[in-house]
């Protein structure tokens, strides 16, 4: 493997992303799990936006912010799976430098994006099962485009800076990520510099971001299941509780990689690094194949337009 040469400036002209280190004689069949999860991410999100978008009935706040969650999906996975497969499949390891950067933005805009979507979603289910009565008045579709706007203009003014610092920063003559993509902190441990102020605003970034979301979705679901215990009809329980269970999976799914992730760049150095990587690389597959799945199983509306459109019938 040739190491990419350095310009004038004070970055290389590229990177050399190894993959994912120990597995190297196994990458090329991981590469076909990985390009199918990438395949039903991509076609389910947009299946499920195609839905949303015909159905005039589903332009509700539950739905639009479903939407958004899809679009975000559709982003992220597609920011690290191409060059991830041309690594597997291609031994094409070089990444311009621009291009890093570029990853490094959208990996970390649209995961601030979805654990906003997600943060949103449980409040919408909040007021839904709490204010029942005061639900549309509360979340109308200004104020869900308003919220929207608000989690994306965070995750773009959050997540800007990152690029920015490092782009002022010398690197050292290592130019190898040990990782299948860009993401901030592999890059900035090529950095000949102190970087303290780079490492304290991204703990200020996840700290701000995930524990705020996550506090707000803690909040949301313990008032939640207050409401629900109160409920004289067993059945309404149920039906409440089968309402919420989706979601709660879908914030498991992506939160739990998500922190593993951030401790063990900066905690973990005892965890191998074949798991840390692949987790990373699930990190960005695995919500999105499985938020369209989970969410046309439970939702009615949406799977019975699914089985409709597999039937044939007209949408």
């Amino acid at each position: 493997m040739v190491l990419p040469s350095r310009n004038n400036s004070s970055h290389p002209v590229s990177f050399i992303l190894l993959g994912m280190p120990g597995l190297e004689n196994a990458q090329f069949w991981i590469a076909f799990l990985f390009c199918a999860m990438y395949i039903v991410a991509i076609l389910g999100n947009i299946t499920l936006l195609h839905i949303i978008r015909i159905d005039h009935t589903l332009h509700e706040p539950m739905y639009l912010f479903l939407a958004m969650l899809a679009i975000t999906d559709l982003v992220l996975p597609s920011s690290t799976q191409p060059k991830m497969l041309a690594i597997f499949w291609f031994h094409d390891h070089e990444i311009e430098y621009h291009a890093c950067l570029i990853q490094v933005f959208f990996i970390h805009t649209f995961s601030s994006v979805e654990s906003g979507v997600l943060m949103a979603m449980a409040l919408d289910r909040y007021v839904a099962i709490c204010f029942p009565l005061q639900h549309s008045s509360i979340l109308t579709p200004s104020v869900v485009v308003k919220l929207g706007a608000v989690v994306l203009m965070r995750g773009l003014l959050w997540v800007s800076p990152f690029c920015f610092m490092v782009s002022r920063m010398p690197f050292c003559d290592s130019q190898v990520i040990p990782q299948s993509y860009c993401e901030h902190m592999a890059v900035l441990k090529l950095v000949c510099a102190d970087t303290r102020v780079n490492r304290g605003y991204g703990l200020f970034v996840a700290f701000s971001v995930v524990g705020f979301d996550m506090t707000i979705i803690t909040i949301s679901y313990v008032m939640i299941l207050r409401a629900v215990l109160r409920l004289p009809s067993g059945e309404a329980s149920l039906k409440a509780f089968g309402t919420c269970a989706s979601h709660i999976c879908i914030i498991l799914a992506f939160y739990i990689p998500a922190v593993f992730t951030f401790l063990t760049h900066r905690f973990g150095h005892h965890v191998p690094q074949v798991v840390h990587i692949m987790v990373a690389n699930l990190y960005v597959l695995v919500p999105p194949m499985l938020n369209p799945i989970i969410y046309g199983v439970r939702t009615k509306q949406i799977r019975d337009r699914v089985v409709q459109g597999c039937c044939g019938k007209d949408l």
